[in-house]
């Protein structure tokens, strides 16, 4: 756990990502390893992320928004429906069967992936007003689709600002922002459904293990700081770059993930 949580900081500062993506993996690992249940393994890694994800991103925005990377105005009108996606998420976690899910996942990601290396980034960045439908509809996807991977959704919401204009420095420190909120009603949710579920896992509560979140906590807090002060040192356009060939390996990842169910 302790080996995982220096990547997952440091990338969660530097792509303004809660670290989902690697932590929900190894969680799964490692609590298989660990002998608990097997129906609640997953419900298990994902809740635990989300809780990690809090603190982790707390410490990204701030260090963003040293830099002025952060739109606490698109965070705001654009983020409460990404709560009600997350709410909705969660509520159908439960039942889900996620093979669908996780191929439908990879091909957007694989999508936006390409989108964001063919992309050239602007001298200066002109933002286009995102209209209320536009915010609705991709604002609850995203957060249903981060609900149930446990996920910040930044993988997703970083080539939607970046395709109303947004520059990939804003972009990285504002979908940090909407991943608090994402993790924070997404731990509340398997929390609560783990508790009501009554599963009595190990050392935990609802679905969070509580060992696990302390030990991923001071390393993933400090590599965030750490990755989040380097992305504002790279150049615009390798960023850009670099974060296109993340989601070509997130991907690829996922779609072995759904050969293998």
């Amino acid at each position: 756990m302790a080996l995982t949580a220096i990547p997952v900081g440091f990338v969660a500062g530097l792509f303004g990502i809660g670290g989902g993506l690697i932590t929900v993996p190894f969680l799964y690992f490692i609590f298989g390893e660990l002998g608990i249940n097997q129906a609640y393994i997953m419900h298990l890694a994902v809740g635990t992320s989300f809780a990690i994800i809090i603190p982790t991103s707390i410490v990204s925005v701030l260090t963003h928004h040293k830099f002025q990377a952060v739109d606490f105005e698109i965070v705001k009108n654009y983020g409460i429906f990404v709560i009600a996606g997350v709410i909705l998420g969660t509520i159908f976690a439960a039942s889900l069967n996620t093979k669908a899910l996780v191929l439908f996942f990879s091909v957007v990601i694989l999508i936006l992936g390409i989108y964001l290396l063919l992309l050239k980034e602007k001298e200066k960045s002109i933002v286009i007003n995102m209209k209320l439908h536009i915010k609705i509809i991709l604002g609850t996807i995203v957060g249903f689709i981060s609900a149930l991977m446990g996920i910040g959704g930044a993988v997703m919401n970083v080539p939607i600002l970046k395709f109303f204009g947004y520059s990939i420095n804003k972009a990285i420190g504002s979908a940090a922002a909407i991943g608090f909120l994402i993790a924070l009603f997404g731990a509340i949710g398997f929390l609560t459904s783990g508790s009501y579920l009554k599963t009595d896992l190990p050392l935990s509560f609802g679905f969070i293990n509580i060992p696990a979140f302390l030990i991923f906590i001071p390393i993933t807090t400090f590599m965030a700081r750490i990755g989040a002060k380097t992305v504002h040192a790279i150049d615009k356009n390798k960023i850009s770059k670099f974060f296109g060939l993340f989601l070509l390996l997130v991907a690829f990842k996922f779609f072995y993930e759904y050969l293998k169910i």
